[in-house]
């Protein structure tokens, strides 16, 4: 069963949790295809959080291709196919290294250090579906 769980007051906002979350599920494992989702009021009500916020988050994972939505039935995780071009999946990823080789560089992290730590981060995510991080 998927655990979801959202940290109030987070510089990340809680949609983001939500979709980083399902997203760490299903690249886990944790997740597979064809595997139904929470629906967005029951999801809401176990979070304790607008069903506009899960809405949104679902809304986000049903465009990026990693969810679809079955009319009167909800949301199921779909088989991975690649919506994106390779540029474009280059692209987002590219978008979120520069600012963490920043950060990590101004933080005094070697390449080796950081290239450990983003490996050590892989094999975490795909070890631990929850996509917790200490």
């Amino acid at each position: 069963m998927l655990t979801i769980q959202i940290t109030t007051g987070s510089d990340v906002p809680i949609f983001r949790q939500i979709v980083e979350q399902i997203r760490a599920a299903i690249a886990g494992g944790k997740l597979r295809t064809g595997d139904p989702l929470p629906s967005v009021r029951g999801l809401a009500n176990e979070l304790v959080i607008n069903h506009n916020t899960v809405a949104k988050a679902y809304s986000q994972l049903t465009r990026d291709g990693v969810i679809e939505s079955q009319q009167g039935r909800g949301y199921f995780v779909v088989q991975r196919r690649e919506i994106f071009t390779k540029t474009e999946r280059v692209r987002r990823v590219n978008a979120l290294v520069a600012p963490l080789v920043s950060e990590a560089v101004l933080l005094g992290f070697s390449e080796p250090e950081l290239v450990s730590l983003v490996q050590k981060q892989f094999a975490k995510v795909m070890s631990d579906p929850q996509g917790k991080t200490s």
